[in-house]
């Protein structure tokens, strides 16, 4: 939970950066975004008595644009690449594989908040394809039989090959 000093003063200074400037909804959602890794609800409370705009308008900006995150993301961010090169060697049965393994959709994380998935169109690897990248890492010729082992090395108390 975030101290309501410190939720007032990033409010106070996303908002003061955009100031005067139309449209600037998006864009402090976006700074929000940034500060967080995603919107929290009580920002998004905070926001609207601060711009006096209804909160619904806040969550029609948030709900409408695919980027904004309505829930904290997990601590490692899991992208399939579902490019052509990827998807025609096997991407979509990788992200089947991902979906049952974490027990997630698109979009979400997973119920013990080490992994959030997400697809992407390309991540431009297409000789490497099928890819899969977490955080900054890129795996190349990704096959199913390879997900948990990817994912172990991404759990507390084990040791990655870098």
């Amino acid at each position: 939970m975030m101290r309501d000093e410190q939720l007032s003063d990033d409010i106070k200074n996303i908002v003061g950066k955009w100031e005067g400037r139309k449209g600037s909804l998006i864009m402090i959602l976006h700074d929000i975004q940034n500060l967080y890794g995603y919107v929290p609800r009580q920002t998004s409370l905070r926001l609207a008595a601060y711009l006096d705009v209804p909160l619904a308008r806040i969550y029609e900006v948030i709900t409408f644009y695919h980027y904004f995150k309505l829930n904290p993301p997990g601590k490692n961010l899991v992208q399939v690449c579902m490019g052509t090169a990827c998807y025609l060697k096997g991407a979509s049965d990788l992200l089947r594989k991902l979906r049952d393994t974490l027990g997630v959709r698109e979009g979400e994380s997973s119920r013990d908040g080490l992994f959030h998935l997400e697809v992407v169109r390309c991540l431009g690897c297409c000789g490497l394809a099928p890819v899969i990248k977490i955080n900054d890492k890129v795996y190349g010729k990704v096959k199913i039989n390879e997900i948990d082992g990817l994912l172990d090395g991404y759990k507390p108390g084990k040791k990655r090959d870098e």
